[in-house]
């Protein structure tokens, strides 16, 4: 089994389009989807947990969003007696998540924990306990196999409580990536590829493990567009069919993104962080990777995602349930 989801990291031909591929992966892993059976009929999808799941599934779309996206967020915040526990910075950060979409950590990590890290994951590429995946950019979830990444960073205290608080629902640690260079991505939305119901549930973190400048491809987002409706392929041309991913789909996706900002004529901002600083972003804000300028520099970085208990989470774009591991 392991072996073939390695194989299958690597694969980018024809059979990672096709609807079937991903339900016979659902069924090799049906502990990752039991949660799903009260949640589908909690939230009225009325078809097989193992089977394909889009946003065109749900009929009636939930009205529950999370609280710091609701009108009275800043006032409900002020009362709110846990908002006292986080010092002055962090509560100020808080405040900017719900006006601009993200939340500045200035030096999250000390040094040392920025080379603790640094140095356990050039150990697991070197002992070829983890690779790139097919994008030849990414290393997905080394969580899974390093205690260190798994406890000391995905699994912080410090973060997940803030995390807790900012969702107002408990967290569940989802995903990692790690990155040597910069993403060099187009602008998007973490929604289309980690999508939940009710909308809005997930939030992303991103770790500087170096300083980044113009020439190593820093990350840019912009501000505000947390508040824009949520795209799905039901927007734009995806090309789907009840068998098969369409072939642009993607590319398709990130053209409407571009297509958004030029017409909301949102400002780009690029981030020049320093290693140890903490990014953390809204599940809507559009976001993405300057190109590398300086050949051969380096933007080492980590993100993790995390969805929130008791909401159905898929991917947007291949139109499947995802594969969450409680014992992880």
């Amino acid at each position: 089994m392991d072996r073939l989801r390695k194989i299958f990291s690597k694969y980018t031909g024809f059979l990672r389009t096709l609807k079937p591929v991903y339900v016979v992966n659902n069924l090799l892993n049906r502990d990752k989807l039991k949660h799903n059976k009260e949640l589908y009929k909690k939230y009225g999808i009325e078809k097989s947990v193992f089977g394909t799941l889009g946003s065109h599934d749900f009929k009636v779309r939930s009205e529950d969003i999370p609280w710091l996206d609701k009108p009275m967020a800043k006032e409900n915040l002020e009362k709110n007696s846990s908002f006292q526990s986080f010092d002055s910075a962090t509560q100020e950060q808080i405040h900017n998540f719900i006006d601009q979409g993200f939340m500045l950590l200035n030096g999250f990590y000390n040094e040392e924990e920025v080379i603790r890290l640094n140095k356990e994951v050039d150990r697991l590429l070197a002992q070829q306990k983890t690779d790139f995946n097919y994008t030849g950019k990414k290393v997905m979830d080394a969580y899974k196999i390093s205690e260190i990444i798994n406890t000391s960073y995905f699994r912080n205290e410090r973060l997940l409580k803030l995390l807790n608080f900012v969702m107002g629902k408990k967290v569940v640690p989802f995903q990692t990536i790690n990155f040597i260079e910069g993403s060099e991505q187009r602008a998007h939305s973490d929604s289309i590829h980690m999508t939940t119901e009710p909308e809005g549930y997930l939030i992303a973190v991103w770790v500087a493990l170096e300083d980044t400048h113009e020439g190593n491809g820093p990350l840019f987002y912009f501000p505000k567009t947390h508040r824009l409706p949520y795209v799905t392929c039901q927007d734009y041309f995806s090309g789907n069919t009840s068998w098969q991913i369409g072939n642009t789909s993607y590319k398709n996706y990130e053209d409407k993104i571009e297509a958004i900002i030029n017409e909301g004529n949102y400002e780009k901002k690029s981030f020049h962080a320093k290693k140890g600083d903490v990014f953390i972003w809204h599940a809507n804000l559009l976001h993405g990777g300057s190109p590398i300028t300086q050949k051969g520099a380096t933007r080492k970085s980590m993100v993790a995602h995390y969805f929130c208990e008791d909401v159905i989470c898929y991917h947007e774009i291949s139109q499947r349930p995802a594969l969450i591991d409680s014992k992880k």
